[in-house]
């Protein structure tokens, strides 16, 4: 069983930064592969990002440059760093544990461990 726990959410004007993070407890990391998904309103769960234990790294195309996801394996916490925000990054942010490949879990948003929804709202 992995716990995750996200925080860090908020509003901000176009073009600002956030920082999510998330802290994981249990069977930390679980197979070392995590990341975060996002619902858009009114829309379907995308994959955002996806790290896994030997830190590499897969972002969606709508992200890539803008987002950085990191992970503090001693602080067993998770982040997602997010730069120059855009009104479309408006969503519900998940974070998300035990993931088989990070292509694969942010092309399909894939994972096993699901945290609380934490809203992030970008206004133009």
């Amino acid at each position: 069983q992995v716990h995750l726990v996200g925080s860090g959410g908020g509003s901000v004007q176009a073009g600002g930064s956030l920082r999510l993070s998330c802290a994981v407890s249990g069977n930390s990391f679980g197979n070392g592969c995590m990341g975060w998904v996002r619902q858009p309103p009114g829309k379907e769960r995308e994959g955002v990002a996806a790290i896994d234990a030997d830190d590499s790294t897969t972002y969606s195309d709508s992200v890539r440059g803008r987002f950085t996801i990191s992970q503090d394996h001693s602080k067993k916490n998770l982040y997602l760093q997010m730069n120059d925000l855009k009104p479309e990054d408006t969503a519900t942010y998940y974070c998300a544990a035990f993931c088989v490949g990070t292509r694969a879990a942010v092309k399909k948003a894939q994972f096993e461990y699901w945290g609380q929804g934490i809203l992030v709202t970008v206004a133009s």
